[in-house]
């Protein structure tokens, strides 16, 4: 038996566990079938994933996700392409009465862009909610985890409340929230949306339902729906939003 085979052999024997499954790759080893050896690998392999996919998964905290960084270029008084930022936005929500729920404010315009370069940052200023008719906005939003079963909001929280602080840190933005819609609301823009980290259920009217995975796009025609983390972990969504005019 050569020294690998020696070394294989002697650490399956010192971790004394799993006797079974040890003598048969023991064996295997010392009678040279690579078929049986590859077979009792594959099993024990196959057991151990077996065993870890069948332990409950533990909800992880989205603070403990790094915050995504925005590059924010433009120009500089020769007229050369600068960076004038690498650093996570100047503006980002935490909502409070949602614990998990985070926006993180990238950019918006308004009109048509002048594109000189020499233009300040427009959040610097904060927010305005949605883009009016031919603006646009680009956020990320990072989701809660599925909530435990019984989970109930932070003491004092109603929907009342909890629009309010939508629509002071983001304003407007909890005018399109309906009371009594589970999170059901409708904005005149067209929303263009990637699934960044995580996945998400995206829910229309009448119960209609497709599920998004990392990579995945939508394009939200100004329609009514409500998103679902559907994992124990926080998902990241980005979307740009345009503004438009109801027909």
């Amino acid at each position: 038996m050569g020294w690998f085979s020696r070394q294989f052999s002697w650490r399956w024997w010192s971790r004394g566990k799993n006797k079974s499954s040890d003598d048969v790759v023991l064996s295997a080893l010392e009678g040279g079938d690579r078929r049986q050896l590859l077979q009792a690998l594959s099993a024990m392999v196959g057991g151990s994933a077996l065993a870890a996919m069948t332990q409950p998964a533990e909800a992880k905290d989205a603070s403990e996700l790094p915050a995504p960084k925005r590059a924010l270029t433009g120009r500089n008084e020769a007229g050369k392409s600068v960076f004038k930022s690498f650093d996570v936005t100047t503006t980002v929500a935490e909502i409070d009465s949602n614990p998990g729920l985070t926006f993180y404010e990238v950019y918006r315009t308004e009109g048509v862009p002048g594109l000189t370069g020499l233009e300040p940052d427009p959040m610097l200023n904060g927010t305005k909610g949605f883009p009016g008719p031919g603006g646009t906005i680009f956020r990320l939003i990072s989701y809660p985890p599925k909530r435990p079963e019984g989970y109930k909001p932070p003491p004092g929280v109603t929907f009342e409340s909890g629009v309010k602080e939508l629509s002071d840190k983001l304003p407007g933005m909890g005018d399109h929230f309906e009371k009594g819609g589970g999170g059901m609301h409708t904005t005149d823009t067209i929303d263009y949306g990637v699934v960044v980290r995580g996945e998400m259920t995206l829910e229309l009217d009448d119960g209609q339902k497709v599920h998004l995975r990392q990579g995945d796009c939508i394009v939200q025609n100004g329609t009514r729906h409500r998103w679902r983390n559907p994992l124990p972990e926080p998902c990241l969504m980005a979307f740009v939003s345009l503004g438009g005019k109801r027909g």
